[in-house]
């Protein structure tokens, strides 16, 4: 019995070891559910996600302790520090009792290249040392914006103490119309499915630029974009925007190879493209219902590399501005950059040798990481290959400089928004090259709900927040400057992920998992900050289960909420007036997950997840089915209830039929909404039905590969079009 009971001790004893080095780590052992339940984490799945933080839990409890420890003593001065401007500048340092205070001085380096400094004894607030381990001096509380460094000397020492100090603004930039309250409307996209009369089978850059003049002569002021983050050149395929190869580049199949300079001086390349067989190919690529990624990349590579010699022999060898001006870019892009570059050309030749090399998983070994010296010969002994695909990458950067150009001298009020997604694919760039800032060894996703009883795995590794802290938050604040460039707002995907991400361990299934918190305020200041210093809105992506602890953190930011129509109801199933939305949000009738307006309504989206299997169970098939006509029900009640019904039409059996004026309709009962924000599809001014993306599909579905039925040019030549455009300017702005 008493071997029992010190059994049971050691168990419990262990337990709350566990715990409480979790609890430091920011794991939570427990949570509520979609249910609204208390739901608790396993201790073996608190033990894998320590293991995939580094530690080693098959040590004694003292050790594991002793482990946490040191991971989190703070070294005399913290790594980095994050202060609202205005707000007292209050600095722990972290030194024993008996260091003499006399012996310290500190000095201010600011972004702009001002230094102050002073003796440590006149600056000190409060003297804890003997309680705590530590004592605070104060700074001045007027510092300027931006990225500073604090110094702190100490007599007879000859490396100094050195901490990273971040003065951030409390909330996002926003435009100046934004701040007016004006109600601002533009149509949100997935690039890759538009289509046009000049465009190789894909939507690209000039499209883009296209689409942004008409909007702009509507009366629009931003296009929205799905997330633009370079995939795999060498694997066109793999085609999901959410699955980047990394985050801080572009994809470049987006480039528009004919308005790139050097084809008007490539005879190779205007001979190639001007054969009979390379246009026939081009026509029927263009008339293709889904994107062929495979074709578009064969027809663009085979001209680009082309382009990239001209370029050497008539810019980069007479050193002309041009070139200097892609020197700069090399130079700005820095390692990122040559990362990117790399891992395609080595991609690309590896594939070109086996097929199936669909990431770096599958490389040999001495090629799986970027620091590998056989990765670092390969570079060298490449140089031109990679240099080719630095000059790609600088070349969609042109064109989409370009695009947000226009829309300022339009004088759209924010020109593009981009999208950040929520992380990078496990095989890419960006996990290749790592060196710690991801934790690769868990996926993040989703915990169960009610509509994924068996929750999501996105098979994305998630930033370490332990080394986003001791990196002074650098990969964080490079992720957001490449993804401000070049637009006037940024859609965060699933911005709760600031708060918290679901962490699965690599092999397990998605409800094996817990969630791990991130210095929330931190991030969402220096989010600020950067959003002030690119003049980009901030709008974040908060459906699904949002915890009450991040909504008034997201208010108080300045991030614009993210509201879909069709899941913003009362208790009673009745959707909400548009006038009680919340002002700082961005409403949207669709999404790119969503069906289309037509597909919502003719049930189409439950129709096609029944011929693919997605809903085995007749009954939960028939209790959405019944859902939908209720909601259905309810459309129609609250467009009489605001005066926006339209004449309706019906079928034989004399259910309402969706129709051009009905589908109108709904966006324009949006369109006199109180949001700052609306966001309209494209799909659904050409009353389109199939979607762009089913959720928790791969195979079943070609998904981000469906089209737009409608040329640009034919859309924009259509009255209905233009007379719509003018009815949600004149209702944004009543």
């Amino acid at each position: 019995m008493e071997h029992a009971t010190r059994a049971t001790t050691d168990l419990n004893s262990h337990s709350s070891v566990l715990k409480q080095v979790a609890s430091r780590e920011g794991i939570v052992d427990r949570y509520i559910s979609a249910w609204g339940e208390p739901a608790y984490v396993s201790e073996h799945i608190i033990e894998e996600l320590l293991q995939a933080l580094g530690y080693d839990t098959a040590v004694s409890d003292a050790e594991l302790l002793a482990q946490a420890e040191l991971r989190h003593k703070v070294d005399v001065l913290a790594p980095v520090q994050v202060v609202h401007a205005g707000k007292e500048v209050l600095i722990k340092l972290h030194i024993s009792p008996a260091a003499r205070i006399s012996e310290f001085s500190w000095q201010l380096d600011t972004e702009q290249g001002e230094r102050f400094e002073g003796y440590l004894e006149s600056q000190i607030v409060e003297d804890e040392r003997a309680q705590k381990g530590f004592l605070v001096f104060r700074l001045a509380n007027d510092l300027p914006l931006g990225y500073h460094q604090v110094t702190l000397f100490r007599k007879r020492r000859n490396k100094p103490f050195t901490m990273r100090l971040i003065i951030t603004p409390t909330s996002c930039y926003k435009q100046p119309k934004l701040m007016n309250e004006e109600r601002l409307w533009g149509p949100s996209i997935q690039l890759y499915s538009v289509t046009s009369k000049t465009n190789w089978g894909i939507g690209d850059f000039s499209d883009l630029k296209y689409l942004v003049h008409k909007i702009a002569e509507g009366g629009g002021d931003f296009v929205g974009l799905n997330p633009i983050h370079s995939l795999f050149p060498a694997n066109p395929e793999g085609a999901s925007p959410y699955s980047p190869s990394s985050r801080c580049w572009l994809n470049i199949m987006y480039i528009d190879v004919e308005a790139v300079p050097e084809f008007a001086h490539c005879e190779t390349a205007q001979t190639i493209v001007n054969e009979a067989a390379f246009q026939q190919r081009l026509a029927d690529n263009r008339q293709k219902q889904w994107v062929d990624y495979t074709e578009v990349s064969a027809l663009k590579m085979a001209i680009l590399p082309h382009l990239f010699t001209t370029f050497i022999d008539q810019e980069i060898s007479h050193d002309t501005d041009r070139a200097k001006q892609f020197a700069q870019f090399v130079e700005q892009g820095g390692e990122s950059l040559l990362h990117q570059a790399a891992f395609d050309a080595l991609h690309q030749d590896l594939k070109a040798q086996d097929q199936s090399m669909w990431g770096w998983p599958v490389f040999e070994s001495g090629l799986q990481h970027f620091d590998s010296p056989e990765v670092q010969s390969y570079i060298k002994k490449n140089t031109q290959k990679v240099q080719l695909f630095m000059y790609l990458q600088w070349l969609a950067d042109q064109q989409l400089t370009q695009v947000q150009a226009l829309a300022e001298q339009k004088g759209m009020a924010l020109g593009l928004y981009r999208d950040l997604a929520v992380g990078v694919c496990d095989s890419g760039a960006e996990t290749w090259a790592d060196r710690g800032a991801l934790c690769q060894d868990v996926s993040i996703g989703a915990p169960p709900d009610i509509f994924g009883p068996l929750g999501q795995n996105w098979g994305l590794p998630p930033l370490n927040p332990y080394e986003l802290t001791k990196r002074a938050y650098q990969p964080f604040i490079d992720l957001l400057r490449a993804n401000m460039r070049h637009c006037g707002a940024l859609r965060i995907d699933h911005v709760l992920g600031l708060l918290r991400l679901w962490w699965i361990p690599k092999g397990k299934t998605a409800k094996d998992g817990a969630y791990i918190y991130y210095p929330v305020d931190e991030l969402m200041s220096i989010l600020a900050l950067e959003s002030h210093r690119h003049q980009c809105a901030v709008i974040g992506e908060d459906l699904g289960t949002v915890p009450e602890e991040i909504v008034e953190k997201l208010n108080d930011a300045g991030i614009h909420s993210y509201k879909v129509f069709f899941f913003e109801t009362e208790q009673d199933g009745q959707y909400i007036a548009p006038k009680s939305y919340k002002k700082q949000s961005m409403t949207a009738l669709c999404t790119h997950d969503m069906p289309t307006l037509r597909g919502f309504w003719n049930s189409a989206d439950l129709t096609l997840g029944k011929e693919i299997g997605l809903y085995p169970d007749e009954a939960q098939l028939e209790v959405l089915m019944q859902d939908r006509e209720s909601r259905r029900k309810h459309i129609i009640e609250t467009l009489a209830q605001h005066n926006q019904l339209p004449e309706l039409e019906r079928n034989e059996a004399g259910e309402i039929m969706i129709n051009q004026a009905l589908s109108e309709a709904m966006q324009i009962h949006m369109a006199t909404g109180s949001s700052a924000l609306l966001s309209l599809q494209l799909e659904d001014w050409l009353e389109m039905d199939t979607p762009v993306n089913i959720p928790g599909t791969m195979d079943e579905y070609p998904n981000w590969r469906r089209k737009l039925l409608s040329t640009l040019e034919e859309m924009f030549a259509r009255e209905d079009i233009l007379q719509l455009e003018a009815k949600l300017t004149a209702a944004r702005r009543l």
